[in-house]
């Protein structure tokens, strides 16, 4: 869009800003603390600067010398989610990273960007009793931001193929703002699994498609082929023979744990794709037909990537931990293009209002 200039702070690889560029926005920068985001980011989304600095480093001036002298400035960012996951065991990890949202907030207090956006899980609302975002949306409204939260936004109702819950919250100089409507508000209306990934070329266990070096699955141990082997799409370890279930299973305190060692359905939105998606054993994340994990490039499908969006440069290693680190992590492509729209939409309209 013409006269507005996008920064993307906590940008990873680049998903929220290539939702952004994909809507026709000018995403002038994004910043990260995590240098391997670089390729990535600025390879898919020409234009685009990536800053490889941290949030806590960062001044206000800084950011605001990206923005072009009269553009309208949208600042968006996704502090990393791993503080206000319940998946999150170490507290000194909790105690470090929460920090981050209120650097961010002071951020946006100074630089004072006509427009923000920022996602992260839902579980940042309950977090420490909802007492650090009822701070966050406290202090922009005392800037006079009109703030509009969405707690939980289900990604398969905005035709995202996995089942995926993200807040978003919107805030505006210009007067109320709103997410736009659900483009797929029915279960019959999911995209899937099928839709998504079908048409991949067939691979085995720790190979790598001849046509594309993402489409590369890990290797399965001769114990975990077995299992793959005995579980149904939807089903859990509970439906393998009894030599096969893990010992931990066997334990009380394992037998609710039934997420793990499963396979996709075809029909259906995949589960949340985490960073460690890549692997049988981290939950449901087994192909639905062929005896392996999904893919580095199933994943990043299923994360709403282009399927040529490119992680590593060629002719580089391709390392499952940081590739899926890289995808787990991102904000789905197509979460960000619907943000666009919605800014797109609140700006049309009150550039309408305020000329009649």
């Amino acid at each position: 869009m013409r006269n507005f200039s996008v920064v993307d702070v906590f940008c990873g690889a680049g998903a929220l800003t290539h939702g952004f560029v994909l809507e026709g926005f000018d995403v002038v920068a994004g910043i990260d603390a995590d240098d391997s985001c670089k390729y990535a980011y600025e390879a898919n989304n020409p234009g685009s600067q990536f800053i490889n600095k941290r949030i806590e480093d960062l001044t206000a001036d800084e950011i605001e010398s990206l923005y072009p002298e009269g553009h309208i400035k949208i600042l968006v960012g996704c502090a990393p989610c791993q503080p206000y996951s319940p998946y999150t065991k170490r507290v000194e990890d909790k105690d470090e990273k929460w920090k981050l949202l209120p650097r961010f907030a002071d951020l946006i207090c100074e630089i004072k960007p006509e427009i923000v956006s920022m996602e992260n899980v839902p579980d940042l609302a309950t977090y420490n009793e909802g007492e650090l975002y009822a701070r966050f949306i406290e202090q922009l409204e005392a800037e006079g931001y009109h703030v509009k939260d969405y707690d939980r936004i289900y990604c398969p109702e905005y035709g995202i193929p996995q089942r995926r819950e993200r807040l978003v919250l919107l805030a505006s100089q210009y007067g109320n703002i709103e997410i736009l409507g659900k483009t797929h508000p029915s279960l019959d209306d999911y995209k899937t699994v099928e839709e998504t990934i079908a048409h991949l070329d067939p691979i085995k266990a720790g190979e790598t498609s001849e046509s594309d070096p993402l489409h590369k699955a890990s290797g399965l141990s001769d114990l975990n082929l077995k299992r793959i082997k005995s579980s149904k799409p939807g089903g859990t370890w509970r439906d393998w023979p009894e030599e096969l279930i893990a010992d931990c299973h066997r334990k009380q305190s394992g037998k609710g744990y039934v997420g793990v060692y499963g396979r996709m359905e075809w029909d259906e939105p995949a589960p949340t794709i985490t960073t460690q998606f890549y692997g049988f054993g981290n939950g449901r994340f087994g192909h639905p037909e062929q005896d392996r994990a999904i893919s580095l490039r199933e994943g990043a499908l299923l994360q709403t990537f282009p399927e040529d969006y490119a992680f590593v440069a060629p002719g580089e290693s391709i390392y499952f931990n940081v590739v899926g680190r890289l995808i787990g992590n991102a904000v789905p492509v197509d979460l960000g293009r619907l943000i666009a729209r919605s800014i797109r939409r609140h700006v049309k309209v009150c550039v309408e209002q305020s000329a009649t």
